[in-house]
């Protein structure tokens, strides 16, 4: 019977399936809404504007520069006779085109391959937020189905304490019970009912906590399969997914990146001793009615071309200080790359032991619940003939309850560990979702 009422409260609280979302769909509306992985989105456009950047170091620069000029000159002679006085307008315009090819400039070439690398890291950096949007999204639906779980087992367990009080009254009215048995059944009954509120609230916290990510609140969200078999981790190897953490996690992804830009940027500042040598070239035209000499006017065309060779001598000890710079900070990307690394390894053998153990949860829960709900089944037999005392029912409807659950909550929490244990190792992609997907009910 006991089991009956939950399951009625449990299909009551169910949305109907039409209404229900699965969380392929929930996480394809994160994937529009989530202000978190927009901004990582953008983040990644900014960054690879890098590489362009970069390449213009390289390339030739065209710059185009003009004038116009307007003066009044006026002259008044001491002497008219050997020098007239005069009052004269002229103006002078023209344009220059200057050109400049970098022809040798090591520091430039270095800053280029600084690029790239700054490219990767801003792909590996999104790559993680990619990665911290699956894992969110299935947190948070799988939080709301857990608090949804145990919002329902709340209110069966109250069905069946005031059923459990209503028996409780009647026999004592008979005679066949006494006052403890309607004392301790109103108590749980009262407990219930503060449980049940606490439930409502945790469950609407969820949900807000799921609506932040993808923007939309969800009529029902589609439950787990209540057959659901959870596989091992394959490889069943807690070193292969270390091994991989520690060579393809985006983390160390990101920090390898780190260290080839700062082993780059040490020899850029050490080339700032190196000479560097540019082919330039240039013409203009300069045009004038007339000039402070003459008021002759006339047009001048110039061009020229060369190379310009510049070599820096001393600059006060900046450049030698940057060399420092640069290398302390070379050595620091190094011991930034392997804390990645260890922490990766740690990431990947943490969230593998979770799914191992997990499993090994859910196995044990299982039988549990099989084993409670015999044991409720024999204490409401054993009351009913007197050996068990209602206190006894009580408290197997209370342990069954739990155990439903404690099940529940094992399987959502292996589910998103083995979703963070594919993160660890920076494989996890979204067709790891649309796997998840089919373990969920239609």
């Amino acid at each position: 019977m006991i089991r009956l009422i939950a399951a009625i409260a449990f299909c009551a609280a169910l949305p109907l399936s039409a209404q229900a979302e699965d969380l392929l769909q929930v996480y394809r509306d994160a994937s529009a809404y989530d202000a978190q992985f927009a901004a990582a989105r953008y983040a990644l456009q900014a960054g690879q504007e890098k590489l362009p950047q970069g390449r213009a170091l390289l390339l030739p620069t065209l710059g185009l520069s003009a004038n116009l000029t307007d003066t009044r000159l006026r002259l008044d002679s001491y002497n008219n006779t050997l020098q007239p006085s005069y009052d004269r307008p002229y103006r002078n315009d023209g344009y220059t085109l200057n050109f400049s090819q970098p022809i040798y400039r090591k520091q430039n070439l270095l800053q280029y391959d600084e690029a790239e690398y700054e490219v990767k890291q801003a792909e590996a950096t999104f790559g993680q937020a990619a990665q911290d949007l699956i894992v969110r999204t299935a947190q948070a639906y799988f939080d709301v189905l857990a608090a949804q779980d145990t919002l329902t087992l709340v209110e069966a367990q109250k069905a069946a304490i005031s059923e459990q009080l209503a028996q409780a009254k009647r026999n004592f009215e008979v005679g066949t019970a006494t006052i403890t048995d309607t004392h301790e059944a109103q108590a749980r009954y009262d407990l219930i009912i503060a449980q049940e509120i606490a439930a409502q609230s945790d469950l609407e916290n969820k949900k807000s906590a799921l609506r932040q990510i993808t923007g939309k609140e969800y009529a029902g969200l589609a439950p787990l399969r209540k057959n659901v078999k959870l596989s091992l981790p394959n490889p069943n190897d807690a070193q292969s997914w270390v091994g991989l953490a520690e060579q393809q996690s985006y983390p160390v992804q990101l920090q390898q990146a780190t260290l080839e830009i700062a082993n780059l940027e040490a020899k850029r500042n050490a080339a700032g001793h190196y000479p560097t040598l540019d082919l330039v070239a240039s013409y203009g035209v300069t045009d004038q009615t007339g000039s402070s000499l003459t008021a002759v006017g006339s047009s001048i065309y110039q061009g020229a071309v060369g190379l310009q060779l510049a070599l820096p001598l001393y600059q006060g000890g900046a450049i030698s200080s940057r060399e420092r710079e640069a290398a302390a900070n070379y050595e620091q990307a190094k011991q930034n790359l392997e804390n990645a690394r260890r922490s990766a390894a740690l990431a990947a053998r943490q969230s593998y032991l979770g799914v191992v153990n997990g499993v090994a949860q859910v196995g044990a829960l299982e039988q549990a619940l099989i084993s409670s709900q015999s044991a409720l089944d024999s204490n409401k037999l054993g009351y009913e003939v007197g050996v068990r005392i209602n206190i006894d029912v009580l408290n197997a409807q209370q342990q069954l309850y739990s155990t439903e659950r404690d099940l529940a909550l094992a399987r959502y929490n292996t589910i998103t560990t083995q979703l963070k244990l594919k993160a660890a190792a920076g494989s996890l992609r979204e067709e790891d979702l649309e796997l998840v997907n089919l373990a969920l009910a239609p």
